[in-house]
């Protein structure tokens, strides 16, 4: 048992000098390679959260923005601020996809809705760390969410899908692409 003991502390001595070197090695310039990303989404101005693994290692928020980089909640463009640096995502073709998603509803029965939709994006406009980043992903988009019913009315205990206001939403977007630094 001692053994085991003392081959545990080894091994965490081990690791502790790993992330040390890993740790000293982050503020270089990244070389560029694959990643992934995974990213939660908010229907309303609210960032959301993304973390990136592989050529990129940060997590942080995300924010929809205009072309000029301007708060939008419709925007085709995401800005992205981590721990080490912002870049920008051109999501105009994967949000012209999911412009007009089909849905899986279960309107009548639950007031549920669930719609996802993939496409490309591309990654620019790097600043410190991520100066000079370019490169594409393939994302996956995934919206779930539950609507309210009619209180009152000829449609009371419907489904109220004109609203627009749903009781609860949970969004994600995940995938992997390249990265490369100018």
């Amino acid at each position: 048992m001692r053994r085991l003991v003392c081959s545990g502390i080894g091994l965490l001595a081990v690791l502790a000098a790993a992330v040390a070197v890993g740790s000293a090695s982050a503020a270089a310039t990244p070389q560029g390679g694959p990643i992934a990303l995974f990213a939660t989404i908010s229907p309303t101005s609210t960032p959301g959260k993304i973390v990136l693994a592989g050529a990129i290692g940060d997590w942080g928020k995300v924010a929809s923005i205009d072309k000029n980089g301007k708060p939008a909640e419709n925007g085709n463009f995401v800005m992205v601020t981590l721990k080490k640096g912002t870049f920008e995502i051109d999501a105009t073709a994967i949000n012209k996809k999911m412009a007009n998603p089909r849905p899986q509803v279960q309107s009548g029965v639950t007031c549920s809705v669930s719609a996802s939709g993939s496409g490309p994006v591309k990654f620019f406009n790097g600043t410190g760390l991520y100066k000079g980043i370019a490169g594409t992903a393939n994302l996956t988009m995934t919206f779930t969410g539950v609507g309210p019913r009619y209180q009152s009315g000829a449609k009371k205990g419907q489904c109220e899908q004109d609203n627009g206001q749903p009781l609860a939403m949970l969004g994600s977007v995940t995938g992997r692409g390249t990265v490369r630094f100018n």
